[in-house]
């Protein structure tokens, strides 16, 4: 597996838990403070949802996870500050079947 499908996975997971914690906030301000409307952030939310979801399975399968690790990766970006948790420790075990080539040096 390449450092490519890791990254990825890491800024779309940190991404999307970020818009949740605001589609939350907004969720709150709506129906707790009746201010604010929620479609804007919410439709943000969704599409980078969908890109965090195609990520996570990239890696899902390159790192040939179980089919309920890979469920429970998705479920993390549903529920507000999981990513922030679940990702570090699914970077950590992802790192170890990181197989990229060394870096061609120049010869002077």
């Amino acid at each position: 597996m390449k450092q490519n499908v890791l990254t990825r996975y890491r800024v779309m997971a940190y991404v999307t838990a970020i818009w949740l914690l605001v589609f939350t906030v907004a969720i709150i301000a709506k129906y707790g403070f009746e201010t604010g409307d929620t479609m804007l952030i919410s439709q943000i939310h969704g599409v980078l949802f969908i890109v965090y979801v195609v990520f996570a399975f990239d890696l899902g399968s390159k790192a040939k996870w179980p089919f309920g690790k890979l469920l429970w990766v998705l479920a993390a970006g549903c529920i507000p500050f999981a990513s922030f948790f679940v990702e570090p420790k699914v970077s950590r075990e992802a790192r170890a079947l990181v197989t990229d080539p060394a870096p061609v040096t120049a010869k002077a």
